[in-house]
């Protein structure tokens, strides 16, 4: 009888966790790459309108941006995105990012409606995939329909936003992000799914990602001419982020998912990766973005010294990078990490200094600071830090605890 055949194998999939693909696939990366692009017209939002309010437009613009990619990393958690007609909803979703990229620039001005139309799009597609991946999941779907009022009560501020300008304008936006941010923390976050290894992967290659971006805005800064002091520049940022890689990745990264791991499935582990991933590492991200326009200003203007607002971005953005750090810790072992604590609060205190100084030599000095952290912390937890890597590499070999 027809009712007694089996479901098609991409219907299946769309009914169940993934369980079977933990991997991060091709599909999800090409994907990613659009985010690069809003990443750098974030930087530029901020790089073109060296203000105040520039800089916290080009942050509400990310918090936004990162809100929606990370509705994705969940929801490729729970179906295989290279399935039949999802692969073709996820290329929507990326035309619709890509326009939401472009209009990033005018995002506050004239394309403030197309930026919340087709945001709005980005958003739609993910909710209705996340529906069909919660037909026989009652959980799942309660979730999706919490997350589907907190998504279009936002929205609609972003499209009100759009008639306004100025102070109310920015109101309504902080309002927006405020709604979509608290949902999952108001409704909870018990009947979501995830794969641990493949949820961290996406993570971490969003941040590596993101610090590509920064070196990419490099060559935007560079376009004033290549000379010595423009090629040390460069080479302090490529050295700048590769400080912030090495933060992340030698030792945060792996703790990190081992405590996502290590954690109850349900709504222990759901609520780590919402704390720990989709709320925390969002200063990470908006770190490396104030960052990288600090260092453009500082390439494009190597022999002045930086105005208050870039060198703000350049070391409050290596700051905000470090106080995720901080904030992760705590989150995920409880303790405080003093000495980015210290820096970070030591880069901050900096900042009045660094608009006295030739930009050349503020960078050289936050990338100096920033290395001799890492190599502090590399010689005072060296067994501990090469137990952890190994054990990470071999886990049969037994757990290890992180201090780092």
């Amino acid at each position: 009888m027809t009712g007694d055949r089996p479901a098609p194998p991409s219907r299946r999939r769309l009914q169940a966790v993934r369980r079977d693909a933990t991997k991060v696939r091709f599909l999800e990366l090409f994907f990613d790459l659009v985010f690069v692009l809003a990443f750098t017209q974030c930087t530029i939002l901020i790089v073109v309108e060296p203000s105040w309010a520039g800089m916290v437009r080009g942050l509400l613009v990310l918090t936004l941006l990162w809100w929606a990619w990370g509705g994705y990393a969940w929801l490729t958690s729970v179906i295989d995105p290279e399935e039949g007609a999802v692969r073709i909803a996820m290329f929507g979703a990326m035309a619709a990012l890509l326009v939401v990229a472009l209009a990033v620039p005018e995002a506050f001005s004239d394309l403030g409606l197309t930026f919340a139309v087709a945001y709005g799009v980005v958003r739609a597609a993910h909710l209705a995939l996340f529906v069909l991946a919660s037909r026989d999941d009652p959980g799942l779907r309660h979730s999706v329909a919490t997350l589907a009022a907190s998504s279009a009560l936002g929205l609609g501020l972003l499209v009100a936003a759009s008639f306004l300008d100025g102070i109310p304008q920015g109101a309504l936006w902080a309002l927006a992000i405020a709604i979509d941010y608290g949902g999952p923390a108001i409704f909870g976050v018990a009947g979501w799914r995830l794969v641990p290894s493949h949820f961290a992967e996406r993570y971490g290659l969003i941040i590596i990602l993101a610090l590509g971006e920064s070196i990419v805005v490099l060559g935007i800064g560079a376009e004033v001419g290549l000379s010595l002091a423009v090629g040390t520049a460069a080479v302090l940022g490529v050295l700048l982020a590769a400080a912030m890689w090495w933060a992340y990745f030698d030792v945060v990264a792996l703790v990190t998912e081992r405590r996502l791991l290590q954690a109850p499935e349900g709504r222990a582990r759901n609520a780590f990766a919402r704390d720990s991933y989709s709320y925390l590492h969002l200063p990470m991200a908006a770190g490396i973005v104030l960052a990288a326009a600090g260092v453009e200003n500082t390439v494009a203007h190597v022999d002045e010294p930086l105005s208050t607002v870039p060198a703000a971005a350049l070391l409050g953005g290596v700051a905000l990078y470090l106080l995720g750090h901080v904030a992760l810790r705590l989150r995920t072992a409880r303790t405080l990490n003093y000495q980015r604590l210290g820096l970070a609060v030591a880069l901050l205190a900096l900042v009045p200094l660094a608009t006295q100084l030739l930009s050349l030599v503020t960078l050289a000095g936050v990338t100096g600071l920033f290395w001799l952290l890492i190599g502090f912390e590399t010689r005072r937890y060296g067994e501990r830090r090469t137990r952890l890597r190994h054990d990470h590499l071999h886990p049969a070999a037994g757990p290890a605890t992180a201090t780092e």
